[in-house]
């Protein structure tokens, strides 16, 4: 799946989690720490697969279960001490919608294979395809088919939700150091 696709798929099962369990909204660091999260396994494993040849593919490490844990561990921990448990979760959410956004829909007819990732490195992952870096995958590897079309089609109606929703996390991105202060 690609970033928007992770993206859309966080936020839309995001912002219904929150709102079935609450009258609130979403809120805005959350949501920053959502999108981290979605992105977060391709963030880790494409570049050290990719360009610094370090992991065997860009579904390995981040997108193990084992890693999972020890990273969602640590930033539940972390958000602990610093009393900010609900961006850790909404990290969380994001990071734990890519795994599973990551799953082929062969899955839905009995074929487990395409989900070694999870159990790397006990299990071995396909082999890839050589990638020069994201860069080279976009526009050696990218094709507009059915799939991408429907990750398209989903980034749309999140962007929908998200302005309904009052495009939260903009007012963070607005107190960013640089920033024009006279909007």
């Amino acid at each position: 799946m690609w970033p928007w696709g992770h993206v859309a798929v966080a936020y839309l099962l995001y912002t219904a989690s929150v709102s079935r369990r609450s009258d609130l909204s979403v809120a805005p660091l959350a949501v920053l720490a959502l999108a981290v999260g979605s992105q977060a396994p391709d963030l880790v494993d494409k570049p050290f697969a990719w360009t610094f040849d370090v992991l065997p593919g860009g579904r390995t490490l981040a997108h193990s279960i084992f890693f999972a844990a020890l990273v969602l561990a640590t930033a539940y921990a972390v958000a602990r001490r610093v009393d900010r448990v609900e961006p850790a979760a909404a990290f969380g959410f994001g990071y734990v919608s890519h795994l599973v956004a990551d799953v082929p829909p062969s899955v839905l007819t009995g074929d487990l294979s395409g989900t070694e990732y999870f159990l790397w490195p006990l299990l071995e992952v396909p082999p890839e395809e050589p990638v020069a870096g994201i860069l080279d995958a976009f526009l050696n590897y990218y094709a507009i088919g059915t799939y991408e079309w429907v990750q398209l089609g989903l980034f749309a109606v999140a962007a929908v939700v998200w302005y309904r929703d009052g495009t939260p996390g903009l007012e963070w991105i607005d107190r960013l150091p640089g920033r024009p202060t006279d909007r």
